[in-house]
């Protein structure tokens, strides 16, 4: 270890996954001399970063959200995804004493139950299975009209394939004898993050106000699209002009079956923003716990992640500095603290931003070069003593599914390695890199109809991590193998601080 009370930097590279080399691994077809030399030369090991490990069901692809949470926590966290398959699996979910009142009031009153989610069994956002107990629900109830607002995937789950997931949706529907599917829209509107609000009111029209382009049926919708499933133009589905209309209409109800919150908040506070400004009383349920601007009442809590990285370092007076860009910003802040919003006083948060929405494939480096200004700085502050930093590029433009531009952005990602451990070094810190989940070492997968198609997913791989300790320090030959569990221990055990006492992991020294 690099020595009691020595600084270092905590480097996330988001989407740094491990697999053999194969013509679908962007990370072994890339030339990343930097990343290839350090995990040979320095201490390294791989952590298990999905499933179990962290908190996910068995076989669960990591994610972003879970992988810095866990990271932050120092023990794997029962995830928002595991918590509700348990209470599916229990019944509770289905004879839930809030559902099961709303779903009477609305059968009472000849009312309407809308649900808004992701429709794909990618697991990262939601899982479209999940549909068959809220139909089923709705059924027992007898609520007269449920209608469907799909939001299809492409990102999480292989493009191309929403055609598939909209059958799946149509065989639930008939199993519960209940549901329509009402609207159709690509998650790059419905689930955008950047701030982009001319894409969310797109949804929020077809959904709130069935104003919009329409389609026939749900296929002709995504057939109209050129970009793929996950830009499906938001869509009113309408068999006949005099259907009855899928208006969000006064006292019916709207539940979100995201389990992920993040990127789902901006468009359910766009719509709640929609019915007050038109005085319509809707009551707005939520699958998970959501943070968003209005209050959404939950079916299912969340885990408690408190006594995790951020407590000990503000227990211990510890400054740190949090730096991403802003697609990766809330994951060195308010997930790695535990789904904690507060800016605590040992700590800096610098969000970089660029002039607008970044074309990722046409710009694989995005804001690198800011992010890696920023870390240098920061590591340069001798009243500092841990940088955390992440990385976006692998995972980010690995997301876009381009196998060329995603071996670019680990080229750069490579480049930006080398000059923030160059300079940490002159600083007398060491630096951890590690993975948060697995992405684009598999760009290429079979769909469900078993035809291989890009992917831009996520994966079970296990992901690198690699200490490159402060000159002159003494250093252990190698690390052991553990899970993200293991990270917040053994960043404190650099700092000269014990392991918090609700962290399970240990430091991988």
């Amino acid at each position: 270890m690099s020595g009691p009370g020595t600084p270092g930097v905590l480097l996330v590279l988001d989407g740094w996954g491990h697999a053999p080399a194969s013509e679908a691994n962007a990370l072994s077809a890339a030339k990343t001399p930097v990343l290839d030399g350090l995990r040979t030369s320095s201490p390294s090991a791989l952590l298990e970063a999905s499933g179990e490990a962290v908190g996910l069901l068995p076989g669960t692809v990591g994610n972003s959200e879970i992988g810095h949470m866990v990271i932050g926590a120092g023990r794997p966290l029962p995830y928002d995804s595991l918590l509700v398959q348990q209470r599916i699996d229990s019944g509770e979910l289905r004879t839930d004493p809030l559902l099961a009142s709303v779903l009477a009031a609305l059968a009472a009153s000849d009312k309407a139950f809308h649900l808004v989610g992701l429709c794909s069994d990618g697991q990262i956002h939601a899982n479209v299975e999940h549909l068959a107990v809220l139909l089923g629900a709705a059924a027992d109830h007898g609520v007269p009209r449920v209608w469907i607002h799909v939001v299809t995937d492409g990102r999480d789950v292989a493009d191309g394939t929403a055609e598939h997931y909209l059958r799946r949706v149509k065989d639930l529907a008939e199993q519960a004898g209940k549901g329509t599917v009402a609207t159709v829209s690509g998650r790059g509107y419905a689930l955008d993050k950047a701030g982009n609000l001319s894409l969310t009111e797109q949804v929020v029209a077809v959904i709130a106000d069935a104003e919009g382009p329409r389609a026939a049926s749900p296929e002709e919708a995504v057939r109209a699209g050129e970009r793929g499933d996950e830009w499906v133009p938001p869509t009113v589905i309408t068999d006949t002009p005099d259907a009855p209309s899928s208006r969000i209409a006064d006292r019916d109800a709207v539940l979100f079956f995201n389990f992920r919150s993040d990127r789902i908040q901006q468009l359910a506070d766009g719509l709640v923003e929609r019915w007050a400004a038109t005085d319509r009383s809707v009551l707005p349920l939520s699958l998970a716990q959501y943070d968003t601007k209005a209050p959404i009442k939950a079916l299912v809590g969340r885990a408690d992640a408190s006594g995790g990285l951020a407590d000990e370092l503000a227990s211990a007076g510890l400054r740190s500095v949090r730096i991403a860009e802003a697609e990766k910003f809330e994951h060195v802040t308010y997930y790695i603290n535990g789904r904690d919003a507060t800016q605590r006083d040992v700590e800096e948060h610098h969000r970089i931003t660029g002039d607008g929405p970044p074309d990722y494939r046409a710009r694989p480096r995005m804001q690198l070069d800011q992010v890696v200004d920023a870390v240098v700085t920061a590591a340069a502050r001798t009243e500092i003593p841990l940088v955390v930093a992440n990385l976006a590029n692998i995972d980010v433009v690995g997301h876009t599914g381009d196998f060329p531009a995603t071996v670019s952005a680990a080229e750069a990602t490579d480049e930006a390695v080398a000059r923030i451990v160059e300079q940490a070094g002159a600083q007398g810190r060491w630096v951890l890199l590690v993975g948060d989940h697995g992405n684009a070492e598999v760009m290429a997968r079979p769909g469900p109809d078993g035809v291989t198609r890009p992917y831009g997913g996520h994966t079970t791989n296990p992901v690198p991590v690699v200490l490159v300790p402060a000159p002159g320090a003494y250093a252990p030959d190698t690390l052991h193998d553990g899970t993200l569990a293991d990270v917040a221990p053994t960043i404190l055990a650099l700092l000269g601080q014990k392991p918090g006492a609700a962290m399970t992991g240990r430091p991988l020294l």
